[in-house]
């Protein structure tokens, strides 16, 4: 992968891949192969996206696939570059009390309930997380709404 590439396709959107690979790993070392995963198959696939899409709803949708198949396989990859490791929100990620909390409770989540309301933090509108997972903006909207209050369910009972 060039570095042009990453600095230009993969670094502006680098808060959706932390975020995803993120909700999907317990250690460090997990999240680092996840993410180094991610950034792989973007730059593997670039030569498919026919913007159809927006750039951040391809990545969206790589790397939640990239998480989903990894987590099932529990599959261990290289380590990532130094260069991701200096971005500051890479290294954060674990390291916010209050971020741990709310992803510990996102873990609790399915996966397509997970991938919902990841997007949704992130702003997405409901059409384009319906696009990405297959389904109608109006269902989007109801399952937020029911995601919103098994996170507060599972936030109130004070998870560990």
């Amino acid at each position: 992968m060039s570095n042009d590439f990453y600095n230009t396709s993969i670094l502006p959107h680098a808060g959706i891949i932390i975020k995803i690979c993120r909700a999907y790993t317990d250690t460090q070392e997990d999240f680092e192969d996840f993410y180094q995963e991610a950034c792989l198959q973007i730059w593997k696939s670039k030569d498919a996206f026919q913007e159809r899409a927006r750039w951040s709803t391809w990545i969206y949708r790589i790397t939640l696939n990239v998480c989903l198949t990894l987590a099932k396989k529990n599959n261990r990859k290289e380590r990532v570059t130094d260069k991701i490791i200096e971005n500051s929100e890479y290294n954060t990620a674990f390291q916010n009390e209050n971020l741990q909390i709310l992803y510990r409770a996102i873990k609790k989540l399915s996966d397509l309930d997970r991938a919902i309301i990841l997007m949704h933090l992130e702003e997405n509108p409901y059409k384009e997380i319906a696009a990405i997972t297959g389904t109608s903006a109006n269902n989007i909207a109801v399952r937020i709404n029911r995601i919103k209050k098994q996170l507060k369910t599972i936030l109130d009972g004070k998870i560990n």
